[in-house]
């Protein structure tokens, strides 16, 4: 295959004071960093597409450390995590599913290591679609406060010939989290789920 032709990135960092209730004594921040490159598959169906996975492992590391840097470079403050990708309409979902490899190895690198799968989302979308990523512990799949997804989205694309691929970094729980289950100062770290 060939590098990915990248049109734009843009990176968006919410801070979250409160959800309501009190005002929590550590704000938590959620980043994403978004990159709109061109389909090379657009317009037909082509029977071998994994290749393309190696191409975009560069793309992956690149958009992973420019997240960390955005929310402050340390890795240790980044709990949770996420990915996604929005095809365009002359694509297939299979284009958004590329980004599963080269996303999510990425941010563990980035992260020094993280132990959990790290969740993700993908659809095919007109120009200015929405994709809810969804987001989990960085070191274990079933602490609860950090089950959260984050809104993401570029106003002028994907184009019909063009994929989004979404990378998402959280500090910290849900504001107010208090539905019980596995705490994160409970993990064991042997497994990415407990």
């Amino acid at each position: 295959m060939s590098e990915p032709v990248i049109r734009k990135i843009v990176t968006v960092i919410e801070e979250i004071q409160h959800e309501g209730g009190p005002r929590a004594s550590t704000p938590l921040q959620r980043g994403a960093i978004l990159a709109v490159i061109e389909n090379p598959f657009a317009g037909r169906y082509e029977p071998e597409i994994s290749g393309f996975m190696e191409d975009l492992k560069p793309l992956g590391l690149e958009m992973a450390e420019r997240l960390l840097a955005a929310m402050g470079n340390d890795a240790a403050a980044i709990e949770g995590y996420g990915k996604g990708s929005i095809v365009g309409q002359a694509g297939e979902v299979e284009h958004g599913a590329l980004w599963h490899v080269p996303g999510g190895y990425a941010m563990r690198e980035a992260l020094g290591g993280a132990k959990a799968i790290v969740p993700s989302a993908k659809k095919v979308g007109a120009t200015g679609c929405r994709l809810d990523v969804p987001i989990t512990h960085v070191d274990a799949s079933y602490v609860r406060s950090h089950f959260d997804a984050m809104e993401v989205g570029v106003p002028d694309a994907p184009r019909a010939d063009e994929l989004v691929f979404a990378l998402v970094m959280t500090t910290g729980p849900r504001i107010h989290a208090r539905i019980g289950g596995l705490a994160a100062d409970q993990i064991t770290g042997e497994d990415g789920l407990r």
